[in-house]
């Protein structure tokens, strides 16, 4: 997943985001169906509060990519291109900081070693550190090439990297710190999640986009589903309940698996830009985080049906997302851009870099909005 990545062709003006309405069924076969909006005793899902985090001393503010909560939802941890920085959630301030995490993409946590972990991409690694202490603990250099999305399967102890570049999978003793198993995947593979019962499922983002399922007891690859409609998936999230998966893919579409059959049993309106989904299984609701300023808000009315209940605006590039499982809250993170280069043949899609020292921490749920916080 390129990290906060802001590519002009993408480029629109949020002002003109039109209202997603309406969504997409699949029950046996795809048919149309008018989206409802949210009946009036529904609470408003809404921003409620945009805390402008800033950069770091130095002046490298550097790209962001994963985010991901602690369990007891006060951590915040993201991802800043050389670092990962802890933020508070109950303030915005940033707590602390792991160093020296070179093109850093994702972070697991194993609370049960009280250790996390951080795929580096540009170092062929992984750092590891203690969770209390924020402390690095050692580099973990693994022979995949781009690691990107990280997880952390707490039956067998094993950490998982995703490896973008060389298309395949690290698995590392999370113990031993020492490197047991590579698997490979017919793609790069993106966004991945676990189903708590000894099946991990990954995104493939070819433009024929595809789920892998990797048996997390025997550390083998067994099945690979072509997702229909579906290129290039990113963002990847699970009901463990309904065995549902959400992959959300360019061309504005959310795809909806069956994760013990591979059968796609729906397909969804989305924003632009998607990086990043989410499950609220308490609530039933189904989130994308969108770049092109928006988070949409799908209502799950049962395993094989949904509708859009909401298109949120948050703001121009914030496509990944953490939700709380708990608060029900949905934190993104995003900054202030300035103006692409001129296109080149080595990089003929430029991004418009971040401005330095802006950069904005947003959390979105219900119950009313807060005035922003500058810190």
């Amino acid at each position: 997943m390129p990290s906060g990545g802001v590519h002009t062709e993408h480029m629109i003006d949020v002002r003109i985001l039109r209202p997603l309405a309406g969504a997409v069924l699949l029950a046996g076969s795809l048919a149309a169906a008018a989206g409802a909006a949210p009946t009036t005793s529904e609470p408003r899902f809404e921003v409620q509060q945009r805390w402008d985090v800033g950069g770091n001393a130095s002046g490298n503010d550097g790209w962001w990519d994963y985010l991901t909560l602690e369990a007891s939802g006060q951590r915040l941890f993201v991802s800043r291109s050389t670092r990962v920085e802890v933020i508070d959630t109950t303030s915005g301030w940033v707590m602390g900081s792991i160093p020296n995490t070179q093109g850093v993409h994702g972070i697991a946590l194993a609370p049960d070693l009280e250790r996390g972990f951080t795929s580096n991409g540009r170092s062929d690694s992984l750092t590891v550190f203690d969770l209390q202490t924020l402390a690095v603990i050692q580099e973990v250099k693994i022979p995949g090439h781009h690691p990107d999305a990280i997880l952390y399967e707490p039956v067998g102890k094993h950490v998982f990297a995703f490896n973008g570049r060389s298309k395949d999978v690290t698995v590392l003793d999370a113990s031993k710190l020492s490197v047991i198993a590579t698997i490979p995947v017919p793609d790069k593979p993106e966004f991945a999640v676990d189903d708590g019962d000894g099946r991990i499922y990954v995104n493939i983002a070819s433009d024929q986009g595809q789920l892998v399922m990797i048996n997390s007891r025997n550390l083998t690859a067994e099945a690979t589903w072509t997702l229909a409609g579906c290129s290039s998936p990113s963002g990847l999230a699970i009901d463990r309940t309904n065995h549902r998966l959400f992959s959300v893919c360019d061309g504005e579409i959310m795809a909806v698996t069956d994760a013990r059959t591979g059968r796609q049993v729906a397909r969804v309106p989305i924003g632009d830009w998607p990086d990043a989904a989410a499950y609220d299984a308490k609530r039933h609701l189904v989130f994308s985080s969108n770049g092109d300023g928006s988070l949409t808000v799908v209502r799950q009315l049962s395993a094989d049906r949904y509708e859009v209940a909401a298109t949120v605006p948050t703001q121009y590039g914030a496509r990944t997302m953490a939700l709380d499982p708990v608060s029900g809250k949905v934190y993104l993170v995003t900054a202030k851009f300035g103006t692409a280069p001129a296109p080149t043949p080595e990089n003929p899609h430029p991004r418009a870099p971040p401005l330095a020292g802006s950069f904005y921490l947003i959390t979105a749920g219900t119950g009313g909005s807060t005035a922003a916080t500058q810190h």
